[in-house]
C-alpha cells in the first residue's frame, strides 16, 4: 500500500488509506501506456488486480485509482455480467469519488470539473477535454502537445517515432495520415504528440519526384 500512498496527493493518503486497508485488491504500478491510465481484471483464480501508469501527476494518479477501484468494487457486489461502464459502475465511481472532492485534495479548477465529471462519468476522463486540460497543468514539463494544437496539414510524430500528418477533424476525433504507410488513424483530441516544426516526409510522394 505505501506505493500508492505516495503516489497521491498528500491531503488524500489518509482517506484512500481507509479505502484500502480492506479491498482485497493487488495494485501494481506500471510504466507509461498509450492507450490507458488504468485497467482492472479479475484474474481465473479470483483474485483482483489493478494497474495503474507510473506519473508524477498526484491528481490523475489518484482519479485512475479511484475510477479502477469503482470496476473493484462492482465485481465483488454484483455475481452477474455487466457493462465494464455501465450504471452499476457510474453509481460506485461517484460514491468513491465523492469523499474525495474537496479543494484541499484537488485544487480549482480541478475540483469543480471532477463535480460535473461525475454527473455522468466517461468510460475515460480522456473524454472530458476540460478535465484533460486541467489535469495536464500538472504534468511534468515535456515537449508534446495536444493533437488539437496541431494544424491541419502539419507533421507530428509519436513516442515511437512514427510521423503522421493532421488532416481533419470527424466529430469527436482527427482523421491522420501516416505518412510511411499511407493509411488513416483518427486520434483522439488530447493525445500527446510531438509537433514536426519542418516536414519529415513529404504527404505526396509522387510529386516529390519532379
Amino acid at each position: 500500500m505505501v506505493h500508492v500512498l505516495n503516489a497521491v496527493p498528500e491531503k488524500a493518503k489518509n482517506q484512500v488509506q481507509q479505502l484500502l486497508v480492506n479491498a482485497n485488491v493487488d495494485i501494481k504500478i506500471k510504466k507509461k501506456r498509450h492507450t490507458k491510465h488504468g485497467d482492472f481484471r479479475r484474474m481465473l483464480n479470483g483474485s483482483s488486480v489493478i494497474t495503474i501508469n507510473r506519473t508524477s501527476n498526484s491528481y490523475r494518479f489518484l482519479i485512475t485509482l479511484l475510477h479502477e477501484l469503482a470496476h473493484f468494487k462492482v465485481s465483488e457486489l454484483t455475481n452477474y455480467r455487466v457493462k465494464p461502464h455501465g450504471e452499476e459502475w457510474k453509481m460506485a465511481y461517484r460514491e468513491i469519488l465523492l469523499p474525495f472532492l474537496n479543494p484541499e485534495i484537488f485544487p480549482e479548477p480541478l475540483c469543480s470539473l471532477l463535480a460535473a465529471h461525475m454527473i455522468n462519468p466517461k468510460a475515460s476522463t480522456d473524454r472530458d477535454y476540460a478535465l484533460v486540460m486541467a489535469l495536464k497543468k500538472y504534468d511534468s514539463p515535456t515537449l508534446t502537445v495536444p493533437i488539437i494544437e496541431i494544424n491541419n496539414g502539419q507533421q507530428f510524430k509519436l513516442e515511437n517515432g512514427r510521423v503522421f500528418e493532421k488532416l481533419k477533424k470527424r466529430r469527436t476525433r482527427f482523421e491522420c495520415k501516416e505518412l510511411k504507410s499511407g493509411r488513416i488513424y483518427l486520434f483522439s483530441p488530447q493525445v500527446e504528440v510531438f509537433p514536426v516544426s519542418a516536414p519529415l516526409f513529404s504527404s505526396n510522394p509522387i510529386s516529390s519526384l519532379r
